[in-house]
Order: structure tokens, then sequence, then C-alpha cells
């Protein structure tokens, strides 16, 4: 029987009640069509980065993208090149190609674990980057009206690890939203050198002023390099890797509310985004830190990252990630929000 957590990146998860992997669009409609009309519980899985499945498991349809394609469209010298990428696709596949083909604009996502068919759903973003600086569109099945679709930028309500596709979440949709992804195109410009790098800790790596460019791939190198030290490049071997990426969004909150010396960023409406790690750590829990018995355990190198040490049980992690959430809000009065979906028991 398939479980959860052979699904995962966390490695924990009950048992799925049915599974499915298809290997066409038509399938994987198919498949969505065929349980929407029986009733049944739907969960559609990518490369399960961002997903916490309780230990009872899933009494549904899990349903796995198996199509990994990408379709290059030059639009000229002048235009610059569209990529398509099925759902299924690994994201960092896509980056890597685009950066062996010269093209601008992804390189400092790569390592960002997932499918490609994820990546908008959150709008992945690191290093002072996001998916919606060069996302086009995205083709998706519709699950209220039984239909594909195509949903243009400005449709998808990009923002802060969210988006349309999100937000559609809610029921009756359950942990797979309304908007199925089929795939999503983005559109880069042709080049050697990256835009203007956003990020402090990247430019230092490079040995560049913030602002400044360098070659891509010296930016997907870095990144790389950087993502490696915090533990969030996949690696079967290490256990600091198996997790969900950063269990908690930075909080958006009033800049009265940022405790003295925490980071500070523009946000929108007036608010201030502040850093989920600094107030972990300065609540005084710290890297590699579990509760008594526990096989859950605080990232060593990222405090943002709560991991599987061994063969954890999803109550473990929920348990642990609920202290972390209470520890912060009894010291700061802030609630730190799950970034990943929460599948069978919540926060």
């Amino acid at each position: 029987m398939t479980t959860l957590a052979d699904l995962t990146t966390l490695h924990v998860g009950g048992p799925a009640a049915r599974f499915v992997e298809t290997t066409t669009e038509a399938e994987f409609i198919d498949a969505i069509r065929t349980a929407d009309s029986a009733g049944e519980p739907l969960l559609v899985v990518g490369g399960g980065s961002n997903l916490l499945v309780s230990d009872a498991g899933f009494d549904g349809l899990v349903l796995k993208d198996a199509r990994a394609q990408m379709r290059v469209q030059d639009d000229g010298f002048c235009g610059g090149v569209s990529v398509t990428a099925t759902a299924g696709m690994p994201w960092d596949d896509v980056v890597a190609r685009s950066v062996s083909e010269g093209w601008v604009g992804l390189e400092a996502l790569s390592g960002i674990p997932g499918s490609a068919g994820a990546a908008p759903v959150q709008n992945i973003g690191a290093y002072g980057a996001e998916l919606a600086d060069t996302l086009a569109t995205v083709r998706v099945w519709d699950r209220e009206f039984a239909k594909v679709r195509t949903l243009m930028l400005i449709e998808l309500g990009f923002g802060y690890r969210t988006s349309l596709l999100k937000t559609s979440l809610a029921a009756p949709y359950g942990p797979t939203p309304r908007y199925v992804v089929l795939d999503v195109t983005v559109q880069m410009r042709f080049g050697t050198r990256s835009g203007p790098v956003r990020y402090a800790q990247l430019a230092n790596v490079l040995g560049i002023a913030e602002g400044g460019t360098a070659s891509v791939s010296e930016v997907r190198s870095a990144v790389l390099e950087l993502r490696r030290g915090k533990g969030m490049v996949l690696d079967a071997s290490d256990h600091d890797t198996w997790s969900a990426g950063s269990f908690f969004t930075n909080p958006v909150v009033a800049d009265s509310d940022v405790p003295d010396g925490a980071p500070r960023y523009p946000a929108a409406g007036g608010l201030v985004k502040t850093s989920a790690a600094w107030l972990i750590e300065h609540a005084g829990i710290s890297k590699g830190f579990a509760l008594p018995g526990s096989r859950a355990a605080i990232s060593s190198k990222h405090t943002l990252a709560l991991t599987n040490r061994s063969d954890a049980t999803a109550a473990e992690v929920l348990d642990l990630a609920r202290h972390v959430r209470t520890t912060v809000r009894e010291r700061y009065g802030i609630d730190l929000a799950p970034e990943p979906v929460l599948v069978g028991d919540g926060l």
C-alpha cells in the first residue's frame, strides 16, 4: 500500500486509500473528474515538498501527475523565450535548463524542491526573486466548472507565498484546490547576466554589491551553496533535508508589533514583514531543538525547518510546530502561520 510518507519530503503520513499515477493530461483530468463526480476526496501530489499529512493518511484518491516535459517557444531575440512546463516536472529541472540555455529570470529560484505545478500555488520565492517575476500563464483544470482554463498573471492574485490557486483550497474542494495546475508558462529574456541581485546575503556570496549582476550560472551555484548550508537542497542522507522547507511564513504585521532588533522589510498596505527565524531563535528555540522523546526536531542548520530525524510521525512534527508557535506567541504576541498544506490534522 502506498503511504504519504513515500510521497513527501518530510517522510511522514499514513496510507492512501487509493493511489493513481497518470502519464498523460487526459488521464490526469479524467482521474480528477471521476473522483469529483463520485464525491471522493482528492489529494493531488507533486514533489510532496509542501505537505504534512496525518498519520491516519488520506481516505480518498491520492493522484500524482508523472508528466515531466517542457515546451520552448523562441519569441525572437528581442522578445525572449516562453517556456511551458507540465505540472509534474521537477521545478529545479526547469531552472537548470534555463541556466544552461542562457535564459535569464529563474536562476535565484534554484534548488527549490517540488514540482512546476506547485510553484505558482504559493508563488515560490527565494533570495529576492519570486515566480511572479517571470510567470505568464497557468493552465488549470477548473473543478467547479469541469473545464480547462488559462489564467493570466493578473488573474492569479499573487502575493507573499499566496495566490488565487492557494486560496481556492477552501471547502468544498478540500486539500486540493479548485484550480488544479496542468502546466505553467514563464517568460524569460536571453542573456548571460542575471537581473539585479536584490538579496544581501546572495550578493555577498557572489562578491558583488546589492543591486549588481553576475552570470546566471554563478547565481545558480551561489544559491545552491546557500540552500545546502541551510539544509534546503534535498539529500536522502541528510536528515536536515527531511523537511517541508521553511515551516512558517515570515509574519506581515504592523511596524509597532515588530520586536526591537528584529528585521523589517516593507510590505503591502503600510505593513512590514519580519523574520520568522529571528522570532523563533530569540524566543529561545535553537537549531537542533526537540521535545523530549520526539523524533522530530528543528533543523541543525536552519530554525525555520522542522525535520524528521529518523522515523518521526506526523503527530510528532505537529507537536513540535505547536510548541514553536505557542512559544513565539507567548514571547512576542505574533502568530506564526504554517507554510505547508496540512492534511488531516491542523495546528
